[in-house]
């Protein structure tokens, strides 16, 4: 996964946790806007967290917070 992805799921991740608290789902989906402007890496988030993680449609933020930041 790109540097600049990596990021912006923990950031994103830290916004979510900090406005909705720790139990705050979401789904790959909340990285992007809501329209497909780089569908390349939407592509590659939704690899990492469908085919490498074997992750459910919608996972708790701090969840994937630690997997991006082991990974």
């Amino acid at each position: 996964m790109r540097a600049s992805l990596r990021q912006k799921i923990i950031s994103v991740c830290e916004q979510k946790i900090a406005s909705k608290g720790p139990n705050v789902g979401l789904s790959f989906y909340a990285f992007f806007a809501n329209k497909n402007d780089d569908p390349a890496l939407l592509m590659e988030a939704a690899e990492w967290w469908i085919e490498t993680q074997r992750l459910d449609h919608f996972e708790k933020a701090v969840k994937i917070k630690a997997l991006v930041q082991a990974d």
